[in-house]
C-alpha cells in the first residue's frame, strides 16, 4: 500500500522558517517584526484520554497552535491523523496565518491535531476522542478567539460534536465556534466543495496567464479524499482530461482520461481507487512523470520532493495539500520553467467559504449556494490575479509574492498594536 508518511520528507515548520527567510528581504522597515512570524504564538499540547468500547482505557496526544492572531481570531483546522506531530500543526498553522493574509480574510492562523487513526475507531470511540480533545483545548476555542474547521481525517460530523461540546460548557448554544459544520447546525451550503472547487479557479487563473486553456487540459491529481475528488470534478467537467490519480490504495492512469465520475461511484461502493476498472494501475513513482499540463498534489505536506521535482512533466503545479513542496523543490521547478500555484493561495477556498459561514452565523442570515460560489470565484480569482501581478512586478515566484502581500499584512498589523505592556 502507498504511504503518504515517508520518514524523508522534510520537517514541516523547518520548510516554513526557511519560506520566511526567503520573504524577509522584501519587508521592507517591517522586517522589524518578522521574528513575530517564527514564533508561534501559543502552543498547547493536551492528552486525550477515552474509554475504548471494550472496556480498555486508551490515550492520544493532542494539539492546538495559534501561531499569530494579530489580525484576528485564530483560523484552522482540526486533523485527525496517525502522523500527526507538533512540529506538522506548528507548520500548518503558520501556513494559515499567510493564507488568511493573503486573501485578506479578517482571521490569523491556528491549527489542531489529534495523533490517531480514525478507522481505528468505532463511532462511538471517535465521538469520545472529538469530544475530550474539544474540552481539552476549549480554553482557547470561541468564534472572536479560535476557529476550528474540518481537515484530513475529520468532517462535518467531527465539527457538529465539537460544536456541541462548547457549547454544553459555555451553557449556549454558540455556532460560530467552528466553520464546517452541519447545514442544520449553521453551516454554510458549498463548504464542503469549496476546498476543491477554489483548488480548479487558482488552476483556471494560472493558466490562463499561460495561454493553457483547462478545455482538453491533461491533469494528474494525487489525493482522492473531499479536496483530490472536488478538484476533478470541476476540471472533468470544464472538459479537461484526469490522466492519472493517485491515493493512499495506490496509482492509476489512462491518457485517454479517467471517468471521474465513474471513479467516485467505484469509492463510495466500497472499492479501492487503484482497483478502478476503468484505468490501468501504475507504479507510485510513474505517477509523479505523467505528461500534464496541470499536476495537482492534494494530500499532504512534503510529497514533491526535490527527486521529483526534477521527474515532474507538467506546466504548472497547484498545491491542493498544504506544504506539498518543500523549498529546495520550489529552486529546482523553477530552474525548469513549471510554475508553481501555492498552497497558500491554491487551497484557500476551504477557508473562505469558512469565513462567509462565520459571517452568516453572526448575523443569522444565509445565502444561497449559487452566491456562496460567486463570492468564492471573486475572492479566488482576484487573489490569484494579484499574486501574479506582483510576481511579475518583482521578478519573484507567485510564493514569494503571496508571502510579500500576507506578510506584508500581518506585521502592519502587528507594528500597529504594538506590544503590549
Amino acid at each position: 500500500m502507498l504511504s503518504f508518511l515517508d520518514p524523508a520528507r522534510p520537517e514541516p515548520w523547518a520548510s516554513f522558517l526557511e519560506q520566511i527567510d526567503r520573504v524577509v528581504p522584501h519587508l521592507g522597515r517591517l522586517g522589524y517584526w518578522s521574528e513575530t512570524l517564527k514564533r508561534p504564538k501559543r502552543i498547547l499540547v493536551v492528552d486525550v484520554p477515552i474509554h475504548r468500547d471494550d472496556g480498555s482505557l486508551a490515550h492520544f496526544e493532542g494539539y492546538r497552535v495559534q501561531h499569530n492572531v494579530s489580525r484576528g481570531p485564530g483560523k484552522g483546522g482540526v486533523r485527525f491523523h496517525p502522523g500527526v506531530t507538533l512540529n506538522e500543526v506548528m507548520a500548518l498553522s503558520g501556513w494559515m496565518t499567510i493564507k488568511n493574509a493573503a486573501l485578506n480574510l479578517p482571521y490569523g492562523g491556528a491549527k489542531g491535531g489529534v495523533r490517531v487513526d480514525p478507522a481505528t475507531l468505532s463511532r462511538a470511540e471517535l465521538e469520545r476522542v472529538t469530544r475530550r480533545y474539544t474540552s481539552e483545548i476549549g480554553l482557547l476555542l470561541g468564534p472572536t478567539r479560535d476557529i476550528p474547521a474540518p481537515d484530513v481525517g475529520t468532517d462535518e460530523q467531527i465539527m457538529a460534536w465539537m460544536m456541541d461540546t462548547f457549547s454544553i460548557n459555555q451553557g449556549e448554544t454558540v455556532s460560530g465556534v467552528v466553520t464546517g459544520k452541519p447545514i442544520c447546525l449553521g453551516g454554510s451550503l458549498g463548504r464542503r466543495e469549496a476546498t476543491g472547487r477554489g483548488v480548479f479557479i487558482a488552476a483556471r487563473e494560472a493558466g490562463r496567464r499561460q495561454g493553457i486553456e483547462i478545455n482538453g487540459a491533461r491533469v494528474a491529481i494525487q489525493g482522492f479524499g473531499n479536496v483530490g475528488s472536488v478538484t476533478a470534478q470541476c476540471f472533468a467537467k470544464a472538459g479537461a482530461r484526469v490522466v492519472a490519480l493517485q491515493d493512499a490504495s495506490g496509482s492509476i492512469a489512462n491518457p485517454a482520461g479517467i471517468e471521474v465520475a465513474a471513479a467516485l461511484a467505484h469509492v463510495a461502493a466500497g472499492g479501492r481507487l487503484v482497483e478502478f476498472p476503468g484505468a490501468e494501475r501504475i507504479d507510485g513513482e510513474a505517477f509523479w512523470e505523467m505528461p500534464c499540463e496541470f499536476l495537482v498534489p492534494a494530500a499532504l505536506e512534503g510529497q514533491l520532493t526535490c527527486e521529483r521535482a526534477h521527474r515532474v512533466q507538467t506546466k504548472i503545479v497547484v498545491e491542493g495539500a498544504n506544504g506539498p513542496t518543500p523549498p529546495a523543490a520550489d529552486d529546482i521547478l523553477a530552474e525548469r520553467g513549471i510554475t508553481v500555484v501555492p498552497d497558500v493561495i491554491a487551497n484557500a477556498g476551504g477557508v473562505t467559504v469558512s469565513y462567509f459561514e462565520w459571517v452568516q452565523d453572526f448575523s443569522s442570515f444565509f445565502w444561497n449556494e449559487d452566491e456562496i460560489n460567486a463570492r468564492l470565484e471573486t475572492i479566488m480569482a482576484n487573489a490569484v490575479r494579484t499574486v501574479a501581478e506582483l510576481a511579475a512586478e518583482r521578478k519573484v515566484s507567485l510564493r514569494t509574492a503571496a508571502f510579500i502581500i500576507a506578510c506584508t499584512r500581518v506585521l502592519e498589523a502587528r507594528d500597529r498594536r504594538g506590544l503590549y505592556p
